[in-house]
């Protein structure tokens, strides 16, 4: 693991770059593609910054919709990711079945998956400027 410049740092100077320097010398589809390429930038900083507090958060969720908060958390990112795609699926199991179809489950089930597109939101769309509307 690299001290300096940090992943975030990189990022931020490609954003500033594409920003500052490339976009106002392009024209038509290069300036488009450009701008674009700024935001994934952006987009990946936000993941970056965010995901661990995300995916602990769904974890939680999950385990509390699934009954199984005895389970320990991965401690590596990419076995949590891996975890957390096996619980979406006996989720996705339990909802064909037709436990969401009334009761507590059910309440319990649709603020759980606010909260994760909430946060994918977050994560995907830029935040708003003063220009913005």
């Amino acid at each position: 693991m690299n001290d300096r410049p940090s992943a975030t740092e990189l990022l931020a100077a490609v954003e500033r770059f594409l920003e500052e320097t490339a976009v106002p010398g392009l024209e038509g589809p290069a300036k488009y593609h450009a701008r674009v390429a700024a935001n994934v930038v952006r987009i990946v900083a936000r993941e970056l910054a965010t995901e661990d507090e995300h995916l602990a958060r769904e974890w939680d969720g999950l385990a509390a919709l699934l009954d199984s908060q005895g389970e320990p958390k991965p401690d590596e990112r990419a076995s949590l990711r891996e975890a957390i795609v096996a619980r979406n699926q006996e989720l996705v199991r339990r909802i064909r079945a037709g436990d969401a179809d009334a009761g507590a489950w059910r309440g319990e089930l649709i603020a759980h998956l606010s909260r994760v597109v909430a946060d994918k939101l977050d994560v995907a769309q830029p935040p708003r400027t003063k220009e913005s509307p």
